[in-house]
């Protein structure tokens, strides 16, 4: 029998999980929507709904191999479990919930971040494991002396399926500092947190209470008869099947982008956007712009994460949708995207003078805590609908250029190639080709990039099936999985990029009306 993988990611606003063949076809799949909420100041979820999204997307998944293949789900080779990445699950010595979960989405870490980045001269951002511990110390939240475990979503979830308390290396690098040469937690740093509060006197030591570090391709353990029921409360799953280190969403979209070898990247553009460069040495030192994290297999990663990306362009196809409605023209949104997508390209590669800011919420690349969408212009720009939604677009990545020009101008980083992935790519060859202006690198977008994490961590689960003794994951995605993929390049003019520039430098001079929005509305 063909082996078979299933693969399962933990989203913002969705479940999803996918049944793949050994080639990495997806032979099935299944999904659940949810949504985090804020309760007393914290963005949280509830951890019962994680198991009822679980069960849910795994049911959907079962049920949809028996509608293609008359086969009742029984029988599994391996399993990975992927979620957002970051953020802040503690229990006690009696696995009990300490405090609700805070995910990465908090912005309540403040003090602690800057008196972190500061202590180790390494940028930890806000929502990282370490600075919402940290921060709970400052606090003098009692719950901080009662913890017996720290970790992220996906390694609790796998710790609940298999008793085992492992991390992949690249959602670990979401938790604490990570040593290239070691593969592990930062041992000098870890000696310096120990030593910053050792005057709190806990019974527990830092490392004591994080997880394990794994690399791809090593065993975590196998699926126990809890955790076959806590995943298929039918029960009919067999117990003791092989489970892969779990990992962060950014690992697992780096496998589904084929972009985990050194000077390449990827770029997800949605609702928020990052890009992530696997570095070929550390950068020179610690920029409050770029996360240092890594891939799954262990190598340095810079992200730049922004998060503001396509709210206020769908905001504005919005408007542009409900005028249509008002004049009795029924369009849908699917066909209006594209049209003013491609519509862009007969603008001017200035935008005609139009300037947009898409901050609908704060930006910290840029230094700002809040956002105010904002659209203005001189009163003799180029007043068009092309130049308006070719500015639109250029908006979404000004400020994730102004993160990789750190990489590129100041650290010198090579690259070959970026990847683009997520909704703005959908319209082809168009933010495609403005993302490559905005990098000055090529651009490429497979067929397969909106199979996403889920996708991912189920091809990692089939390489610690697959994988040869020396065969190291690049080569393994490279060969076996891209191979034969289907992918459109597009590398942007000269002329092109110079005029994205020009466009940052405005975007970058005109902050101060932006902050004067911020300040004023």
């Amino acid at each position: 029998m063909k082996k078979r993988t299933i693969g399962i990611e933990l989203g913002s606003t969705r479940i999803k999980a996918v049944l793949i063949d050994e080639n990495h076809k997806v032979l099935a799949s299944g999904g659940y929507d949810w949504e985090n909420e804020l309760i007393n100041g914290v963005w949280t979820y509830d951890l019962n709904d994680v198991w009822t999204g679980l069960q849910e997307a795994y049911a959907q998944m079962k049920n949809d191999v028996w509608k293609q293949y008359h086969e009742e789900l029984t029988e599994i080779d391996a399993i990975g479990i992927s979620a957002m990445m970051h953020g802040y699950i503690v229990v006690d010595k009696n696995d009990e919930q300490l405090v609700p979960f805070r995910t990465w989405r908090n912005t309540i870490t403040g003090e602690a971040s800057e008196k972190l980045t500061n202590l180790f001269q390494f940028n930890i951002p806000q929502r990282w494991s370490i600075a919402h511990l940290y921060q709970a110390i400052i606090n003098g939240e009692e719950h901080v002396e009662n913890i017996n475990y720290l970790t992220t979503l996906s390694a609790y979830i796998h710790w609940q399926l298999t008793g085992e308390k492992v991390v992949g290396i690249g959602d670990a690098s979401g938790m604490f500092p990570i040593d290239m040469k070691t593969q592990d937690y930062d041992e000098q740093m870890i000696c310096e947190f120990n030593q910053l509060i050792e005057e709190k006197k806990y019974g527990w030591k830092l490392r004591d209470i994080l997880p394990k570090v794994l690399s791809a391709g090593e065993s975590a353990g196998k699926l126990t008869e809890k955790g076959v029921k806590l995943l298929d409360p039918t029960g009919k799953l067999k117990v003791g099947i092989p489970m892969c280190p779990p990992e962060g969403d950014a690992g697992t979209g780096m496998v589904a982008t084929n972009s985990v070898r050194q000077r390449t990247g990827n770029v997800s553009a949605g609702t928020s956007i990052f890009g992530m460069v696997v570095l070929e040495q550390n950068l020179s030192k610690a920029y409050k712009e770029l996360d240092i994290c890594m891939t799954p297999d262990g190598k340095p990663v810079a992200m730049a994460h922004c998060n503001n990306c396509s709210s206020d362009l769908n905001a504005w196809v919005s408007l542009f949708s409900e005028f249509l409605k008002t004049m009795d023209i029924q369009i849908e949104k699917s066909i209006i995207f594209p049209s003013l997508f491609e519509k862009s390209l007969e603008g001017d590669m200035d935008c005609g003078g139009l300037m947009t800011y898409n901050y609908f919420s704060g930006e910290h690349i840029t230094g700002f805590d809040e956002g105010r969408p904002l659209f203005t212009r001189r009163a003799d720009a180029k007043f068009s609908l092309a130049n308006f939604m070719r500015a639109q677009i250029y908006s979404c990545f000004a400020t994730l250029k102004i993160g990789m020009d750190i990489l590129r101008k100041n650290e010198h980083v090579q690259l070959d190639e970026i990847m683009g992935h997520g909704g703005m790519f959908k319209t082809e060859g168009v933010a495609q080709r403005y993302l490559s202006a905005a990098v000055n690198t090529p651009v490429t977008v497979m067929e397969t990039a909106g199979e996403g994490g889920s996708w991912g961590i189920a091809i990692l689960a089939m390489y610690m099936l697959q994988k040869s003794e020396t065969e190291l994951l690049p080569d393994y995605l490279s060969n076996k999985v891209f191979a034969n993929m289907k992918k459109d390049t597009i590398s942007a003019t000269e002329e092109e990029t110079e005029a994205f520039e020009k466009f940052t430098n405005k975007f970058v001079k005109g902050m101060l009306v932006e902050r004067a929005a911020v300040e004023n509305l």
